[in-house]
């Protein structure tokens, strides 16, 4: 909350400075209360960062990274921010090094134990590599300090027009004190900052050796005792460039019993099917996906350039929409265009807390004392024809609890009807209760009415809206068409074209099992004890 009381600060209430760009040097000069930074580093504790704690720990409100010839590191070491993982940005922070080399690893991945590979933005106490680009077990130095470098597809390089000299750039850092360093990553545009100076600029187009996402990183490197310190780190999401978009989703804590709202193994499925989906083309993924699991990210900037989010949890008074001051905050990214997707428990919200807001977002929701949760078969399903989700995709049969008689805006403009079916009559016989029956769903044009059970939005003011009411158990996210319609859905919420036949995926046995929570077996009824066998009786004898 103390870093969301921050970013509202710094939006609304901060006059911001417009970036100064020196016509030769390529200096840039940016506000230290530039909109849209929000600290990932709360001064007192390493919480949201992981690392080797012989080597790293807070010191008067800065990460300290500390190497001594009593304790040295065997091979470079990295502090990792554990809250979310890094796409297009800005980052801000300040250094000071006494000794020896480090830097930041950006789009890195995490090759376990600690070590990290990728692109960092590079940093020494000597006077050779501050501000160069250089790739951790990988090309090694991409771009060195005062050169712009472009490198081409098949990895061929072209030096651009250099920034200056490497001696000259180098008097503006100032040796042993604290210095400004600046990372500036827009698709393949990587530009590195130190006081102000543009250091490297690299685009970066290598078919397969680029990097569009990947974690954030602090270095200590190996070698002779050093030191090095970190403060005011501060993070600002970027719109992604190139028309690519990105997707974030939300998985709920674990609920119900083995097999059931498998909101984290779900999730992650979906992830997979399309990060595998959107990895080729000519510029990158044009689909980036950001997963957050446990209920919430508790990375501040999570939702801060996502096109769409998709939430797969419990809903009710439960929904984690409905938590602090969250209503507010996804309301106001659904109004700035960003799409919403909802699957099952999490379409549910009360009537008088989520249901107007979901009625704007989604077009729909489920409404207690309205809406109903039966567990049925579906049969005599319909799809919407034309619509880009419903693309290569068939009528198809699963047991699930389909969620029926939804709420929708009246008049149902901009709702499109993507699944329907009719609910076996027995459906509509159950008791009157909040989630089980209503006189509505029990009158004469309850039986034999067909229910639609996913549907999708388009907003009058912009951006998009899916409602799925399905997927209360994990097993059917094996099935090829609901699957396709959920890849799908989740796609055209971004905002990207569905492709011609549709997303194509396939799982394994092995997907299904992947990330399922681990829940406790349903307690069983104890079983009576046998009765012990009954003895026969003596034989008479005979007198």
């Amino acid at each position: 909350m103390i870093v969301n009381l921050l970013r509202c600060a710094r939006t609304f209430g901060a006059a911001s400075l417009m970036m100064l760009v020196g016509a030769m040097g390529g200096t840039a000069v940016v506000a230290a209360d530039d909109p849209g930074f929000v600290p990932i580093f709360n001064g007192t504790s390493l919480e949201g960062w992981e690392g080797k704690p012989e080597f790293w720990s807070v010191q008067d409100g800065a990460i300290v990274g500390q190497t001594t010839a009593e304790k040295p590191t065997k091979g470079n070491t990295f502090l990792i921010w554990r809250q979310g993982n890094l796409d297009d940005f800005e980052l801000e922070l300040k250094y000071r090094i006494t000794g020896g080399n480090s830097g930041i690893q950006y789009r890195s991945k995490d090759l376990g134990d600690s070590v990290v590979g990728g692109y960092q933005g590079d940093f020494e106490a000597g006077t050779t590599y501050s501000g160069i680009l250089y790739e951790e077990k990988g090309r090694g130095i991409l771009a060195k300090r005062g050169e712009r470098v472009a490198i081409a597809a098949n990895g061929t390089k072209t030096m651009g027009e250099p920034i200056g000299k490497t001696e000259d750039l180098q008097q503006k850092i100032k040796q042993g004190e604290w210095n400004d360093l600046r990372i500036v990553a827009k698709g393949p545009k990587l530009q590195h900052f130190i006081n102000g100076q543009l250091m490297s600029e690299t685009v970066d187009e290598e078919v397969g050796k680029r990097a569009a996402e990947g974690i954030l990183a602090l270095q200590l490197h190996a070698g002779p005792p050093m030191k090095v310190e970190f403060k005011d780190i501060q993070l600002k999401r970027l719109k992604l460039a190139e028309g690519r978009k990105k997707l974030v989703l939300v998985a709920g804590k674990p609920s119900h019993g083995p097999g059931q709202h498998e909101h984290r193994a779900g999730t992650m499925l979906a992830e997979k099917c399309l990060d595998a989906a959107f990895e080729t083309g000519a510029k990158g993924p044009q689909l980036v996906t950001a997963t957050y699991t446990g209920g919430w990210p508790t990375d501040p900037t999570a939702f801060d350039n996502a096109d769409a989010i998709f939430f797969f949890a419990d809903g009710g008074n439960g929904h984690p929409v409905l938590q602090s001051n969250r209503l507010a905050q996804i309301d106001a990214l659904a109004k700035r265009g960003v799409g919403i997707a909802c699957l099952h428990y999490a379409v549910e919200v009360p009537k008088e807390k989520g249901g107007p807001e979901f009625l704007n977002w989604m077009g729909g929701y489920f409404e207690p004392n309205w809406s109903v949760n039966p567990h049925w078969t579906l049969a005599k399903t319909e799809i919407a024809q034309g619509h880009p989700i419903t693309r290569g995709m068939k009528p198809f049969e699963t047991l699930d609890e389909w969620y029926y008689h939804m709420r929708f805006r009246e008049p149902m403009a901009g709702v499109t009807a993507i699944l329907s079916a009719v609910p076996p009559d027995d459906t509509r016989e159950r008791p009157d209760g909040p989630h089980s029956n209503n006189p509505t769903v029990r009158g004469a044009k309850g039986k034999g009415s067909r229910e639609v059970l996913a549907w999708a939005y388009e907003r009058p003011e912009g951006g998009r809206g899916f409602g799925c009411t399905g997927a209360h158990f994990h097993k059917n996210w094996a099935n090829d068409d609901f699957r396709r319609m959920m890849l799908n859905a989740l796609v055209w919420t971004a905002g990207l074209e569905v492709p011609t036949d549709g997303v194509v995926s396939t799982v394994t046995d092995g997907d299904m099992t992947a990330n399922l929570d681990e829940k406790a077996p349903k307690p069983q009824p104890a079983a009576a004890k046998p009765e012990p066998a009954k003895q026969p009786e003596p034989a008479k004898q005979s007198l």
